[in-house]
């Protein structure tokens, strides 16, 4: 079965040239692993690239937040670049470019370097999974896309949640320079596989020769527009926290340059006949309630794989890869529940699976309110695995849901704005996190400062045990009132640290459930009917 369609469709779009198309979401597959790996790995190193660059962890963060960048700026475009060069072609070349890019990353003897490489490296990696999502809805007709995003997904939603353990584990052994070294053999293995096996469809070569025939009409004007905007919010997002929001003039700007640019954006990308990014599927109550829902899903993904890890280093004292180990057992029930999800899709309405799996993320997120200062290893793999035996029934559905009713000729732009959806979701949802985190922690903290005076009864019998233990240590009576003092504030910090993430996870919960009756919205698809119509 490839995907050949019945009707105004006839010609086969498929990817597969007569193999079995299984084998070609295998092949896609391999890129995407590198590529989520990636995103999600070089937060663990951060530090020891800061570090090892001679830079501090400000100057250190823009590793991450120019990949971000780029990425943004080139997503939402690939699938106008498919459509124009060609969509096999196009993904050679973004896995080509990401490839050269990790291996001149490794190398890049200082920071400067280092952040033009990963310019570039988010620039090839962000064309990579809409042409991939793109050759999926191609190749699988509408009744195997589910099973098929389900393979797909486990690259997508697997590799975030083992690339802390990863670069944890290389960051440990060799050095950070392995980080971006281990995508190498991955991207070249990726471009022998896609040169061999998959195929341009005849029909997809015509269109392209079609819209040519007249003279390339570049939309500069949106380019720059979608560009402009995604670019500075991401700025604006990654940013904020560590520049104090709108206290600082350089986020203020990228905050209201982005507004503007997404203003002027929408009506001038509406009123064209061949956009660059069709603004218009945003506005169908399908695509646009897909491209919502995608969003919530990137913010819990990419929100909570950020906090975990985050929350064990500071208030638990976990290293990089005894938390990148906690989140394993999240990583392996997915990758069980991806095919169940992909064989439920297609008997039961996605947008009830939709439901219930909000639903029951929803519940996760508030079990994790439940946490305490002495918190097991266990009590963190249950929380992860609780947490994610959900996402594949969020991800597949919405993957499969968003095609409904389009065209095929649409595929390229859907399945850009679909990962658009998905990292922006992420950015906006660990910028969030983040800024209540960051505030929260300080109120908590002043509270508990408040009940420290000499009039707290509590404060002084800790104080005096506190000075007791020291003592007993051997350090004189007012060396260790001094230790005790410190080792109490120490305590209000870890305490009101713990309390803040309480915060964060019980909001993050409330969001979500918040979510759920949108999914009632979606269309249900016909059975046995071509869903690209």
């Amino acid at each position: 079965m490839t995907g050949e369609v019945a009707g105004s469709r006839g010609e086969s779009r498929s990817a597969a040239g007569g193999r079995n198309p299984w084998l070609i979401a295998i092949v896609v597959s391999i890129a995407t692993f590198m590529l989520m790996l990636d995103t999600s790995i070089a937060n663990v190193a951060l530090r020891n690239i800061a570090g090892s660059l001679a830079a501090g962890m400000d100057e250190g963060t823009w590793v991450i937040t120019t990949y971000l960048v780029a990425n943004s700026v080139i997503i939402p475009i690939s699938g106008w670049l498919a459509s124009i060069i060609g969509r096999k072609r196009y993904y050679m070349f973004c896995v080509a470019t990401f490839t050269l890019a990790s291996l001149l990353c490794g190398l890049a003897p200082n920071l400067e370097l280092l952040i033009l490489f990963r310019i570039l490296q988010g620039l090839g990696g962000g064309g990579m999974a809409p042409s991939e999502q793109s050759i999926l809805a191609d190749t699988f007709p509408p009744e195997k896309r589910s099973q098929a995003f389900a393979l797909y997904g486990i690259a997508v939603i697997v590799a975030p949640t083992v690339g802390p353990t990863v670069g944890g584990w290389l960051t440990d052994h060799f050095s950070w320079h392995w980080i971006f070294f281990i995508n190498v053999p991955f991207g070249i293995m990726s471009l022998a596989l896609v040169q061999w096996l998959v195929v341009e469809p005849d029909v997809l070569e015509r269109e392209r020769l079609e819209r040519l025939r007249g003279g390339l009409r570049i939309d500069w004007v949106g380019f720059i527009l979608v560009a402009t905007a995604l670019g500075c919010l991401e700025i604006f997002l990654d940013e904020g926290q560590r520049n104090d929001w709108f206290a600082s003039g350089f986020i203020t700007t990228a905050a209201v340059i982005s507004a503007i640019a997404l203003l002027l954006l929408i009506p001038w990308e509406l009123s064209r006949n061949d956009p660059i990014v069709d603004v218009g599927l945003l506005f169908t109550r399908q695509f646009g309630m897909s491209f919502l829902v995608m969003m919530a899903v990137g913010a819990v993904l990419f929100s909570t794989t950020q906090l975990m890890p985050q929350l064990q280093q500071t208030a638990f004292a976990y290293t990089a890869l005894l938390s990148g180990l906690s989140m394993m057992p999240g990583g392996i029930a997915m990758l069980f529940m991806m095919p169940v999800s992909g064989f439920v899709t297609g008997l039961v309405q996605p947008k009830y699976l939709m439901m219930v799996g909000m639903s029951v993320v929803a519940v996760a997120l508030w079990h994790m309110t439940s946490i305490t200062p002495d918190a097991s290893f266990s009590f963190f793999a249950y929380a992860r695995v609780f947490l994610m035996i959900a996402l594949p029934f969020l991800f597949i559905p919405i993957s499969t849901a968003a095609y409904v009713g389009l065209p095929p000729q649409k595929t390229n732009q859907a399945s850009a704005l679909i990962n658009v959806a998905r990292n922006l979701g992420g950015s906006i949802g660990v910028s969030l996190s983040n800024t209540v985190l960051a505030q929260h922690a300080q109120l908590h903290q002043s509270n508990l400062v408040a009940h420290t005076g000499q009039s707290s009864a509590a404060y002084q019998q800790v104080l005096r045990h506190a000075t007791e233990h020291f003592v007993a240590q051997g350090s004189p009576m007012v060396e260790a009132k001094q230790q005790a003092i410190g080792w109490i504030g120490q305590l209000i910090a870890r305490q009101a640290t713990l309390l803040a993430y309480v915060d964060v996870f019980h909001y993050c919960a409330v969001v979500t459930a918040l979510f759920v009756p949108l999914a009632l919205l979606l269309r249900s698809p016909k059975p046995n009917a071509d869903q690209a119509h």
